[in-house]
């Protein structure tokens, strides 16, 4: 969690110190920086079941194991964080921390640490609908006795925010579909859905 609160002080440092010293006065009020908590549930793509690399030979022999990639009775609930930097119209950024860890089976759980470029493409009343594409890595336990492990994640998602007051929005949906490239000797695709509460900082 440390390295979590650290990943989001970062940006708000970064979004503060880009926006101090490029934003001019006159568009001062395009540049925003939203930060947000939401409820997660997501479908792991991971059920517990492993299978052995090549010729698998009768115990005591020594085997390679792999996790097989396949969807999960039990999907996983969790918790969250997000900041949303609005540079201008077009250019914005978001990032975000999830920890899914409830209804977890056999000790399975994932995390994520993405960050990327954030469309709004179309705005109505008080609702604005966005898509986004985010980047970085993704941590999993694979369950009770067989240990964990951090890999490269893909995101690509959207969703719809409601303003509710001049500071306060609801994340009514966020949708989001992963995509691990190198996952054991597999790949695997994580999906899920979010909702939340943001507040406007700036």
């Amino acid at each position: 969690m440390r390295r979590s609160a650290a990943f989001f002080s970062l940006i708000l440092l970064v979004a503060s110190a880009v926006h101090a010293q490029a934003v001019p006065a006159a568009t001062t009020r395009k540049f925003s920086i939203t930060a947000g908590g939401m409820a997660s549930i997501f479908q792991p793509d991971f059920a517990g079941t492993w299978a052995c690399a090549g010729p698998c030979k009768p115990y005591p022999a020594v085997n390679v194991w792999y996790p097989v990639a396949e969807a999960s009775n039990q999907p996983l609930f969790g918790a969250g964080a997000y900041v949303d930097v609005k540079f201008s119209r077009w250019v914005q950024l978001e990032a975000e921390g999830r920890w899914i860890r409830f209804n977890q089976f056999d000790g399975i759980y994932q995390d994520n640490y993405l960050i990327g470029p954030r469309l709004p493409v179309y705005h109505r009343w008080k609702s604005t609908a966005y898509v986004k594409a985010l980047g970085g890595f993704s941590r999993m336990g694979f369950g009770a006795g067989t240990g964990s492990g951090q890999f490269t994640d893909v995101a690509f998602g959207g969703g719809v925010d409601v303003k509710l007051t001049k500071r306060l929005s609801f994340r009514a949906l966020d949708v989001e579909y992963q995509y691990w490239p190198t996952w054991g000797n597999s790949t695997i695709s994580p999906y899920g859905a979010s909702m939340g509460i943001g507040y406007k900082i700036f």
